[in-house]
């Protein structure tokens, strides 16, 4: 078989096992290892010379990082393929399945939502803090909410349509060095004294690395809110307008598309670390925000996936039968 054909049947089939069957808790995800060797080599690196150059360190650390989850997997995806191309296939669609992150984010903001659905506030601020980077023992009913909806919108990009495209281009090779890109920005991207500087080149490449993705989802997603029967017209209006309300410039992208398809306000003002950030607001609060606009995210989200799937896919298979 023809390794474009491998590669999208391969994202088809880990999009449909993450769809039914999400990340399995017996089952060590390879994010974790990926987690363990940032932390091995941030602890490492800020000794000696990295003390006094810490942008430098940051700067290895991706450079060994990203090096190391795009060979293994290259690698072992070679020997593999000289074993039997069934043998790669096989794992090319279980890596796949591991990297996509969309039955995980709409299981763990779905708990947020019934939290909320069940007046729990201090079950629902334990929920959204497992999915948000900010502050979440002070937050109101409203403000989890809200947090919830924003994640999902983010994190349609970031962990669904992002990898899905990295996927379809280069197979689990380059799948995993975007989650590994990824990875980094969530654990040094921190605009804070500890890194800041250490953090800079982390951030920097997870922002370039996202750029188009995250602007073609938008896109997708626009679309999307057609389709599920949202506000279409909404949608397309906030995401002129408010697209670039973000100090990131690719998370506000979705999040005002989702705005604008939900008729509510989302971002504003944040804790992190206990210190207040000033953010701009996103989208026209047409209405209040309700828990049921979790899983209208989470609907858009799928929607948003499929036709990404569906379109990508295709071209990709087109191109594989006509090499």
């Amino acid at each position: 078989m023809n390794d474009g054909l491998i590669v999208s049947a391969a994202c088809a089939a880990g999009f449909l096992l993450d769809l039914i069957l999400g990340d399995p808790v017996w089952l060590y995800h390879p994010v974790r290892l990926i987690g363990k060797e940032i932390s091995a080599l941030e602890a490492l690196l800020r000794r000696g010379p990295g003390r006094s150059h810490p942008a430098a360190a940051g700067a290895v650390m991706w450079i060994l990082v990203a090096g190391t989850f795009f060979l293994i997997p290259l690698g072992i995806l070679y020997g593999a393929r000289r074993v039997h191309p069934a043998l790669c296939f096989a794992l090319e669609a279980f890596w796949c399945y591991q990297i996509l992150a969309a039955r995980s984010l709409w299981n763990e903001s779905m708990k947020v939502y019934d939290r909320l659905k069940a007046g729990d506030l201090e079950g629902s601020r334990r929920a959204v803090s497992m999915i948000v980077g900010r502050d979440t023992e002070n937050l109101t009913k409203e403000e989890v909410n809200r947090a919830a909806v924003e994640t999902v919108a983010e994190n349609t990009s970031d962990g669904v349509t992002a990898p899905l495209l990295f996927l379809l281009l280069g197979g689990a090779p380059l799948g995993f060095l975007y989650k590994a890109v990824n990875t980094m920005d969530s654990m040094v991207g921190y605009k804070n004294d500890r890194y800041l500087r250490f953090g800079r080149i982390p951030a920097g490449m997870d922002d370039l690395f996202n750029y188009i993705p995250a602007r073609v989802t938008a896109v997708f997603m626009i679309a999307a809110a057609y389709l599920t029967g949202m506000n279409g017209k909404g949608a397309r209006k906030i995401w002129k307008r408010d697209r670039r309300k973000h100090a990131s410039p690719n998370a506000a992208q979705t999040e005002s598309v989702c705005a604008g398809a939900l008729g509510v306000r989302l971002a504003g003002d944040a804790f992190y670390f206990g210190k207040r950030y000033q953010k701009e607001q996103i989208g026209d609060a047409l209405r209040p925000i309700e828990p049921e606009d979790i899983p209208r995210a989470g609907r858009l989200m799928y929607v948003t996936a499929v036709l990404m799937l569906a379109v990508f896919g295709g071209i990709r298979t087109a191109a594989g039968l006509l090499m």
